[in-house]
C-alpha cells in the first residue's frame, strides 16, 4: 500500500469516527433512555411480581388460619374478613361458602356465590362454578323451571363445568318425574370423553337405580 492510500484510508477512517462522535453527540441521548426504560421496566416488572407472590402468600396464610378455626361457622366468618381482590375474593368467597354451608348458613352462603357470580370483572370460569354452587345452595328456593333455565346456560357446549351441569338437569328431571329424559341425559353423561371417574360413578348408580341398564364395559 502505497503512502498516499495509507493517508487516504487514514483521514478516512477520521472523518467516520468523527462524524460517529457527532451523531452520538446528537442521539446518544435516545440510546441511554431506552436503556433507562429496560432497566426500569424490569425493575417494574420484578416488583410487581414480588407484589403478586407476597399478596398470594398473604392469601394463602390467612385461609390457612381461617381452617384452623373449631367450627364451619367460625371458619366462614375468618373467611369472609380475609382482604382480597379479583380472582382471590373469588377463592375466599367460595370457600367460605363452602363452610357457611356446612353451618346451615345458607343465606350467608347464597350472598357470597352470588358475589362471585355477579361479577363481570372475573373469568367464566369462576362465575359459572360460583353459579353452579349457587342454584345447589339455593336449592328449594328455585322452582324446577328456574333451576333448569339456570343448568341450561351452564351445560352449554363448551362451558367448563357443563357435565356437573348435566348431572344437577338429570336430578331435575327426575324430580319433575321424567325418568326417560334423565336416563338419556345420564347416558349421554357417560358417553362423554371429558367425563370424570367420580362424575362417571354417579352417574352409573343413578342410572342402575331408576332402573336402567349400563352399557357393557
Amino acid at each position: 500500500m502505497s503512502q498516499t492510500d495509507s493517508f487516504i484510508e487514514e483521514v478516512t477512517e477520521e472523518v467516520r469516527r468523527d462524524r460517529l462522535f457527532k451523531l452520538m453527540k446528537k442521539y446518544g441521548w435516545i440510546a441511554i433512555l431506552l436503556v433507562i426504560l429496560l432497566v426500569g421496566g424490569a425493575a417494574a416488572n420484578e416488583w410487581r411480581k414480588a407484589r403478586e407472590q407476597a399478596a398470594a402468600q398473604a392469601l394463602g396464610d390467612a385461609i390457612l388460619a381461617a381452617f384452623d378455626k373449631p367450627d364451619p361457622a367460625a371458619r366462614a366468618a375468618a373467611l369472609a374478613a380475609v382482604e382480597a381482590e379479583g380472582t382471590q375474593a373469588a377463592v375466599r368467597n367460595l370457600l367460605a361458602a363452602g363452610q357457611a354451608l356446612a353451618a346451615g348458613d345458607a343465606k350467608t352462603a347464597v350472598a357470597l356465590l352470588s358475589e362471585v357470580a355477579s361479577d363481570a370483572t372475573l373469568p367464566d370460569t369462576w362465575r359459572q362454578l360460583a353459579e353452579l354452587k349457587l342454584v345447589l345452595a339455593l336449592g328449594d328456593g328455585l322452582s324446577l323451571d328456574e333451576r333448569r333455565a339456570r343448568l341450561q346456560a351452564l351445560a352449554a357446549p363448551g362451558a367448563p363445568y357443563r357435565l356437573l351441569a348435566e348431572e344437577q338437569l338429570a336430578i331435575t328431571d327426575i324430580a319433575a318425574g321424567d325418568t326417560a329424559a334423565a336416563l338419556e341425559r345420564l347416558q349421554g353423561i357417560l358417553a362423554d370423553q371429558d367425563v370424570t371417574a367420580g362424575l362417571r360413578r354417579r352417574a352409573s348408580q343413578l342410572i342402575v337405580a331408576l332402573g336402567g341398564e349400563l352399557a357393557p364395559a
